[in-house]
């Protein structure tokens, strides 16, 4: 639970700071990499949140080391709250209505996550047949770069509203959950006996080659999308994207049982439901800004 806990606010704190920095940065895009890592590389402020998002990272690791994949998803998606908070005071960006709402119902999700856990009575699998995570992963991969291509397309035809952030989110939810299902990987090989045997057994698997391609490919697309929307609803979209194909796909992969006891179990699969619907709740466009009276006449033909 304190991994878990500190884990979210790692990445709650670096999703920000990146933010802040992207934002006095010139525009960036997916189909210039170099130029984008160029750019990003020489920010400190950008360079601190992406320290933040590594021990993030590691923090995740022991988490998965401990607690039942469906159980751990849950209490990721309480980062949201303070990924909010951090946005409103650090970047201004206003919550509306919806998203305090929203909120809500993210507490609440973890609180019945939280209730369901019992020491002992969980399993927490060490193994998955790499046929099948490769199966499960590879066409989540084509699914977000397919996506995530569709909505740039879309977002340079001149007379289309603005793009709202929500496809960006889900394309990099997607890839961010199978990056979560990598670590879930590598932390079971790191469980191995033996420094040398858990480095050979880690590079037979697919697993770092998996992280490999989320990282370079994650964090050219994240650092575009998240430029160009507001962190308050794109991060939003993209945890619980990948908490959801986390929670599912993971526990079907590695072979996780559910709880046995009927009301732990419904209180485990209601919070991931209400989690769920943080997503759903979200705006789909930010409001546009009032033009000032006068301001037509006043602009130059």
């Amino acid at each position: 639970m304190a991994a878990a806990l500190l884990a979210n606010a790692l990445y709650s704190v670096g999703f920000v700071l990146e933010k802040r920095a992207l934002t006095s940065l010139p525009q960036v895009t997916v189909r210039q990499p170099v130029r984008l890592l160029g750019l990003v590389l020489r920010s400190p402020l950008w360079i601190g949140g992406s320290l933040a998002l590594a021990s993030g990272f590691a923090a995740q690791l022991a988490v998965y080391r401990t607690l039942p994949i469906a159980a751990a998803q849950g209490i990721f998606v309480s980062g949201l709250v303070l990924l909010v908070l951090l946005s409103s005071r650090l970047l201004g960006e206003e919550t509306t209505g919806r998203e305090r709402y929203a909120l809500g119902a993210i507490l609440a999700a973890l609180l019945m996550v939280v209730l369901s856990l019992r020491e002992g009575a969980d399993t927490v699998s060490q193994e998955a047949p790499y046929p099948l995570v490769l199966v499960v992963c590879v066409p989540s991969l084509a699914a977000g770069v397919w996506l995530y291509n569709a909505a740039e397309r879309r977002s340079r035809h001149r007379h289309r509203a603005p793009t709202t952030g929500v496809e960006y989110g889900v394309a990099v939810g997607l890839l961010y959950g199978v990056s979560s299902l990598a670590i879930k990987g590598v932390s079971s090989q790191l469980t191995g006996h033996g420094l040398g045997g858990a480095i050979v057994g880690l590079l037979r698997s697919p697993y770092p080659y998996l992280l490999l391609f989320t990282g370079a490919f994650g964090l050219v697309m994240s650092q575009a999308a998240l430029q160009r929307c507001r962190a308050s609803l794109i991060v939003p979209v993209c945890t619980t994207v990948t908490c959801l194909y986390t929670a599912v796909l993971g526990t079907l992969s590695f072979g996780e049982a559910l709880p046995q006891d009927p009301l732990r179990l419904a209180l485990r699969l209601a919070g991931i439901v209400l989690a769920v619907a943080v997503l759903l709740s979200m705006p789909k466009h930010d409001r546009a800004p009032r033009e000032p009276i006068g301001a037509r006449e006043l602009t130059p033909p």
